[in-house]
């Protein structure tokens, strides 16, 4: 079929510019669609319609074929293919012989992090940034699209997807770059929420072409082994493809070959629910710009076993060399084929961890490489499917399913000669994913699992910060409050928030904490700091305190001492959660009795001295 380009901004406002898909084939005809069909073997589908029926059939097979790289052909050919091996029990990894990749492991404020961090802070005004934002948060208890959460019940106005914004434009400031640029890709289930948010927060202050949103579209479920569509009355049953998708939105709507022919070395992908991973990116960026890594995957200390998978480097016998993610139900079996690592996943002596790095799905690609691989590879990653056979015949599913592609599966189209690598950090440092509602938190913390919620998100952010804090020489102690929450027990620090405006790294937050500064936090204490905001003398702080720079304003604190009722935490009755969504997802509430509040909008600098 002919190829033409589509996916034009939209023309809606709130957002700089809303992409489709572009490249998409010329639409077929009804007549050409239903050849289609009944050429691939979905004349089921054709059966006991009425006219109108059909002629909606027709059209959404024709939209389907039109979007999907290679087709509808290509799609029920790779289904077909994985089908016959997922029935015969293929192993995907025969043949291959894992090793422990090349990578760096960095430990937070020694020397090579330093080092690191200050040349990943030279290497931040060529990055561009990629959100996988596709999730509603229903499993999550909350009614709207979880890039809306709030990461800090103290700071509720403040979303996720705010910080991140933030985070890049402090970036942006810092490194002096005209623009960084952010592209997100959404779902059917998302899409129009996050225009929405966007809109209604005027983007966040970004500027108008900073951002790129791209909708992902969904493709046809599988009902049998022989890729039989599933649908009725003149509906295919379409599910996501999964989040390697973004690749081939990427290529597809020439958001790459922008962002290259604009400057961009350097593209980060990141998830839509943890918070803290902005810290680590400037270190992260330094390990690939001093290792000239194409691919670097961000990684932390994985437990054996773990629900986490593990960056491995695979030589297969016929000489391919892959450094990809192995999912962890499938690592263990492919150690255990092996001699070296005949035991399977278990822990190296020496360190109590697997010796495979525990992938969290923060990728840093080197741009160069990433465009010159999407124009040869369209940007599609290799696919699997994943059925739930109705019986021993395997031929049959329970439920539909689909063809599924993951975006850290793309090392496996570079070619031999591209590095690729890994840099692991403390999971404090990088990793802590609201991925579980109150409930199965609870559930998980009495098996002693990571609850993975709100609540531990947020007090992993404020222990983060209070790290960040200690390393810059204060004195902050390690524990705060404590308490069990619905079920989930809490320790948390001092409520020390160091929101992105302050700063987004270790060599930011020391370079506002001067020769001479002494900071002193007591357990009970609340310490918010928001802005350029400098500290050069003595602060004893026992209470809440909360200093807001606004932008081109600078606040310098010479000496201070506050001392009042402060903020606590307490747990959230009933009568609070059940109209109050995010008391509900923590079971605790942060209760301000007294806070000493400095803000400054300039234009200059305020210096406090008392």
């Amino acid at each position: 079929s002919t190829l033409e380009a589509a996916g034009e901004d939209d023309g809606k406002e709130g957002t700089s510019c809303v992409r489709r898909g572009a490249y998409r084939r010329r639409k077929m005809t009804p007549d050409e669609a239903k050849a289609k069909l009944l050429s691939l073997g979905q004349q089921h589908l054709l059966e006991g319609l009425s006219a109108g029926e059909e002629k909606a059939l027709l059209e959404q097979t024709a939209g389907l074929h039109a979007q999907l790289p290679g087709g509808l052909d290509a799609y029920v050919a790779s289904a077909r293919r994985l089908l016959k091996n997922s029935a015969e029990g293929v192993n995907p990894f025969a043949g291959f012989n894992p090793t422990v990749p090349d990578g760096k492991i960095l430990v937070a404020d020694s020397p090579e992090f330093e080092l690191m961090e200050r040349a990943g802070c030279e290497q931040v005004k060529h990055a561009g940034f990629i959100l996988v934002a596709g999730g509603l948060g229903e499993r999550l208890g909350y009614d709207g699209i979880k890039i809306s959460l709030p990461l800090y019940e103290s700071e509720r106005t403040r979303s996720f997807m705010q910080l991140y914004c933030d985070h890049i434009l402090t970036m942006q400031r810092q490194s002096g770059a005209t623009q960084l640029p952010l592209a997100i890709m959404t779902s059917d289930d998302t899409h129009a929420l996050t225009e929405k948010l966007f809109s209604d927060n005027n983007n966040f202050g970004m500027a108008p072409g900073q951002i790129t949103i791209m909708k992902q579209n969904k493709v046809p479920a599988l009902k049998d082994s022989n890729a039989s569509f599933a649908g009725k009355g003149g509906v295919i049953e379409t599910k996501p493809h999964g989040h390697g998708d973004v690749h081939t939105l990427m290529h597809q709507t020439g958001t790459a070959q922008k962002w290259l022919d604009n400057g961009v070395r350097w593209i980060i992908f990141f998830q839509d629910t943890n918070g803290i991973i902005f810290r680590a990116l400037s270190a992260v960026l330094g390990v690939s710009a001093s290792n000239k890594f194409d691919v670097n995957s961000v990684c932390v200390p994985r437990t054996p076993g773990e629900a986490v998978g593990g960056i491995c480097r695979l030589e297969h016998l016929d000489g391919r060399v892959y450094t990809v993610n192995v999912e962890y139900n499938q690592l263990d079996p492919l150690l255990r084929s092996t001699a070296a690592f005949s035991s399977g996943d278990v822990a190296d002596p020496a360190t109590g961890n697997s010796p495979f790095p525990g992938n969290i799905n923060c990728l840093v690609f080197g741009c160069d490489r990433y465009v010159k691989v999407l124009k040869a590879t369209n940007g599609v990653v290799s696919e699997f499917v994943n059925p739930k056979y109705a019986d021993d015949t395997k031929t049959a599913f329970k439920s539909a399913t689909r063809l599924e592609c993951m975006m850290q599966d793309f090392p496996m189209l570079l070619p031999p000669e591209a590095p690729v690598g890994f840099t692991q950090l403390d999971r404090w440092l990088c990793f802590s994913p609201v991925k579980n509602n109150i409930q199965d938190a609870s559930a998980k913390a009495a098996k002693n699992l990571p609850p993975e919620c709100a609540g531990t998100a947020e007090r992993d952010a404020l222990i983060l910060n209070a790290n960040l804090l200690r390393f810059a020489g204060a004195s902050v102690p390690q524990d705060g409050h404590s308490g069990t929450y619905a079920g989930v027990p809490l320790t948390f620090p001092p409520l020390i928030m160091l929101l992105p405006s302050f700063a987004t790294c270790l060599t930011h937050v020391k370079a506002h904490c001067g020769k001479g500064a002494d900071l002193r936090v007591s357990a009970r204490s609340a310490l918010t700091l928001d802005g350029d905001v400098d500290i050069e003398g003595v602060v004893e702080l026992d209470g809440a305190l909360v200093v807001r720079a606004a932008p081109g304003a600078k606040i310098v604190i010479k000496k201070l001492k506050v001392h009042n009722d402060g903020w606590c935490i307490e747990a959230s009755s009933k009568a609070e959660e059940a109209h109050d969504e995010m008391l509900r997802m923590r079971g605790y509430k942060v209760v301000k009795r007294g806070t000493r509040e400095i803000f400054f909008d300039g234009p200059g600098t305020k210096v406090v001295d008392e």
